[in-house]
């Protein structure tokens, strides 16, 4: 018989390993405690709208070919992919905004419309980070990094010393660009990875090389059909996916997993991979004597945004609006202060705005919007209905500044989300979103182990172990975890 494998979590990284497994000859079960897979990533239906509850962006699509050609497949075969032009918009007052040209030669010729020079000085800010992306994502990503000897080949400290691991995202940008609207179309994306520009290393500046050079994608019906296309494919590779069913404890006989009990039942196991959040599954599902890490630890950790979401169907379209939308009309070091430094819930944020409706007519009604508003904010604040409240006034308050019409008496449907249920429905640490910050100490082999170090059949997925957070990062962990259960627990 195939040794078997249960895997906590149906998200991208729980489909990623199962599938993964599957594909090398396991018997695989995921359990998922919701009634939809996804995780993030699910979906849900309202007046004739479809909204995508998490993840927006698509980008790093050479890491969607990777993952499906795995297995023989290739994105297109799941879900209709198109490029975004202008890649996304950028609003910097009531009366300034620029769209991020998607043609390479069109941007450069837009940094050089706002400082004269700066379109040369990106052409060489992303021929560093291009290398930055082949090594960091080709190569240091796919590491298990579970002992430093894995990254002691001289190879590999050639690349460290080119991969700016030790410089800051802030002074390494600061070397190209000047002016403050550059540096804030520069320092967008690091939004994404949990930190400020000023503790993010420099290596990430591969996160402008994948924005800008390989493209803003968007999967045509929503993110989800990701998610659709991995089921798919999970299921013809003979992996099992019990929605509904939440875990309750994991029974260790001498440092071995025997069994899993859900409110459903119980499953015998030869390995099993957590993909549910890293902290909940030590602190609540396996034995105090079995965990990996204490309160202590987990409470040192810095942790990416949570973040503020508002779900809208608008009865109008809505023309000064794109796809992507960042409204960078307030003082950013004052909100990324009030995330990291003074956590509380911010002053003045910046916030996005995404439109899908502008691209994928299936996700709104005919001559409506479909509008998802995000505000970053710290984990673990109070969440009550009436902060919710003041922050969707706010953000309509300065959207129609933008816009020049009123929205807010157009929307018949309104639906929020934030730390209360990112706790409930993910059980996630301190309500966080994204995950663990990528600062320089928890980068690699300082992030939580991908293995139980007491428990030699427990495995661990997702975010919050390496290679980090995002969707490509969480595709990218379930693989390197397959591959790491495969080593030690091979099909005979």
């Amino acid at each position: 018989m195939p040794p078997r494998v249960l895997v906590i979590g149906a998200g991208f990284s729980g489909l990623s390993v199962a599938t993964s497994l599957a594909q090398k000859g396991y018997d695989v079960t995921i359990v998922e405690k919701n009634d939809m897979a996804g995780g993030r990533a699910r979906v849900f239906q309202a007046n004739g709208f479809t909204f995508d509850m998490g993840p927006s962006w698509y980008w790093m699509p050479d890491v969607f070919e990777t993952y499906f050609s795995r297995f023989g497949k290739k994105p297109g075969d799941y879900y209709d992919l198109v490029r975004l032009d202008p890649s996304y918009k950028v609003v910097f007052s009531p009366t300034e905004a620029v769209d991020l040209p998607a043609n390479l030669d069109e941007l450069t010729a837009l940094f050089d419309s706002i400082e004269p020079g700066s379109g040369a000085q990106l052409t060489e800010f992303l021929r560093q980070a291009a290398y930055k992306y082949d090594v960091g994502i080709h190569n240091f990503v796919w590491k298990p990094s579970r002992s430093v000897s894995e990254f002691m080949s001289l190879k590999l400290l050639y690349d460290v010393t080119r991969l700016d691991v030790f410089q800051s995202f802030a002074s390494h940008a600061r070397k190209f660009f000047t002016h403050p609207r550059l540096l804030q179309l520069i320092e967008f994306p690091i939004l994404f990875l949990g930190a400020t520009p000023q503790n993010t290393p420099a290596m990430y500046s591969l996160m402008n090389y994948a924005e800008m050079a390989l493209g803003t994608w968007y999967p045509m019906g929503g993110m989800h059909k990701i998610i659709e296309g991995m089921v798919t494919l999970a299921r013809e590779k003979g992996v099992k996916i019990l929605l509904g069913h939440t875990v309750e404890h994991i029974e260790t006989v001498k440092n071995t997993v025997k069994r899993v009990r859900t409110d459903k039942g119980i499953f015998e196991t030869d390995v099993v991979v957590g993909s549910a959040d890293y902290n909940h599954i030590e602190t609540a599902l396996v034995n105090p004597a079995d965990r990996n890490y204490n309160d202590a630890y987990w409470a040192k950790r810095v942790m990416a945004p949570s973040s503020l979401l508002f779900y809208l169907g608008v009865n109008k379209r809505i023309p000064k609006l794109e796809h992507h939308n960042l409204f960078f009309d307030e003082d950013f070091g004052l909100h990324a202060q009030e995330i990291y430094e003074t956590p509380k819930w911010p002053s003045k944020p910046l916030f996005y705005a995404s439109a899908p409706s502008k691209t994928d007519p299936s996700v709104a009604p005919e001559g409506s919007e479909n509008l998802f508003l995000l505000i970053p904010v710290a984990p673990d604040l109070a969440d009550d209905d009436a902060t919710r409240e003041h922050y969707y006034e706010l953000l309509m308050d300065r959207l129609e500044a933008y816009v020049g019409e009123s929205v807010r008496d157009c929307v018949v449907y309104k639906r929020s989300y934030a730390h209360r249920d990112f706790k409930s429905d993910y059980n996630a640490f301190r309500g966080n979103a994204y995950g663990l910050a990528n600062t320089l100490m928890q980068t690699a082999i300082l992030k939580p182990s991908l293995k139980n170090k007491k428990v030699q059949n427990l495995f661990y997925t997702g975010q919050l172990t390496v290679p980090g957070p995002g969707v490509p990062p969480s595709l990218i962990s379930g693989l390197v975890v397959a591959d790491e259960v495969a080593n030690e627990y091979p099909v005979v």
